[in-house]
């Protein structure tokens, strides 16, 4: 398994700061081909004494470009010391987290969740063009009502269809034989070739995927299918939280797992990742990146290698057992708010392993939740608001809306 231990800010900055030495220097070094260069030092100023003292701003400066995939082996050798960084990063999520087997995984730090999704999706149709032959309107992306938006997004751009799987409205799950109507009607307008994004947990609801129920359908339908996990809210939070999953890489039928780490994580916006079985995506390399070293084989191409140091960094200074003490806090904060409540008879949906809980709006007046932040589901009619237990979002900062909720029965 990848070496996922606490370690001491002193050991962190020896381990960052000598990666920042392996990687090309545009002062001391005589670089001439590179089309790229350490920030601008008239406008971020490089000498500051702080820096000596901050290894994830000394990355932003010196601005190394993780563009390709890493975890294959060959790559662009002017940043070896950051990409080893991001190797690392990968282990850990595929290995410690998601439980896959030593060396198996490949993967990026990609630039969120949306992207991560598109990228599995964009494997997935090219493999089955190449392998079968498939024309687009042959292939579907399979999912639940209740997916992120990027599942769409994912099929429009790529040009192929989405598909969606109606949920029941109280426990916000996948219907088992909705999802063989939906197969059905899918192979009826010629679709032979699915790509089934599993939720583990929604954004909106934070609830789950039974990933099975994907699984006995398709097949009692004799279709051909790979399972993309879309992790992107919960790859931090709910492999801590649960006590078993179907939704990791133990499971032989997840091919893919995306990762956000600048939600739960709370690592900088544009931090994703995406990870999946070796031997896929190469289906998604592009021959015409001959001049990037190892070739690429990512949606984004240049990306910033500070990303993955800020993930690997929170990462460390955790530890595996930090990290799950900080999970366990939140889901005692969150079964704080839900007995409170269920003291008010407010409905509301939360999977018992999860941090979110959202509220049916007409217990929540329009005025509340826009002081407190709350998020609904739609903009112009709202039928749930949601609220979201982060690190800041301790029992003291909800008390106040739970006594206003009490003056308003």
């Amino acid at each position: 398994m990848a070496n996922w231990k606490k370690l001491s800010p002193e050991e962190i900055q020896k381990r960052i700061f000598g990666a920042l030495k392996q990687n090309v220097n545009y002062y001391e070094q005589n670089i001439l081909g590179v089309p790229a260069s350490h920030l601008d030092n008239k406008v971020f100023y490089q000498d500051a004494p702080f820096l000596s003292n901050a290894p994830y701003l000394s990355t932003l400066i010196h601005n190394p470009n993780h563009i390709g995939c890493h975890t294959l082996g060959q790559s662009e050798s002017f940043f070896k010391g950051t990409q080893d960084v991001e190797k690392e990063v990968i282990a850990i999520c595929a290995e410690n987290i998601l439980n896959a087997e030593p060396n198996s995984i490949d993967g990026y730090v990609a630039s969120g969740g949306t992207e991560a999704n598109m990228q599995a999706v964009w494997v997935y149709r090219n493999y089955y063009q190449q392998e079968f032959g498939a024309t687009n309107d042959e292939i579907c992306v399979l999912t639940s009502a209740d997916c992120h938006y990027s599942s769409s997004k994912s099929a429009n751009v790529l040009s192929i269809s989405c598909a969606k799987v109606p949920v029941t409205d109280e426990d916000r799950q996948i219907d088992p034989v909705g999802i063989a109507e939906v197969i059905k009607n899918e192979q009826s307008k010629g679709r032979k070739y699915f790509i089934v994004i599993a939720n583990m947990m929604t954004t909106m609801f934070g609830s789950v995927d039974h990933v099975d129920a994907y699984i006995e359908a398709l097949d009692n339908a004799n279709a051909t299918y790979h399972i993309h996990v879309d992790g992107a809210y919960g790859g931090f939070f709910y492999p801590f939280a649960a006590q078993s999953t179907r939704l990791d890489f133990a499971n032989p039928k997840v091919s893919s797992v995306t990762l956000d780490a600048h939600k739960m994580l709370q690592a900088p916006y544009g931090t994703g990742i995406f990870l999946i079985r070796k031997g896929m995506i190469n289906y998604a390399m592009t021959k015409e990146a001959s001049y990037v070293e190892g070739e690429d084989y990512t949606l984004i191409g240049s990306r910033s290698g500070a990303n993955a140091v800020a993930i690997w960094m929170i990462l460390m200074t955790y530890g595996p057992h930090g990290w799950y003490e900080k999970i366990l806090v939140l889901l005692n904060r969150a079964n704080w708010l839900c007995q409170h409540l269920d003291e008010l008879g407010i409905v509301y949906y939360r999977h018992p392993e999860s941090n979110i809980v959202t509220m049916r709006s007409e217990h929540i007046d329009q005025s509340l939740a826009k002081k407190y932040g709350l998020v609904p589901d739609n903009h112009h009619a709202p039928k749930w608001y949601k609220i979201v237990i982060m690190d800041h979002v301790n029992i003291e900062n909800m008390e106040p809306f739970i006594e206003e909720l009490k003056a308003a029965k």
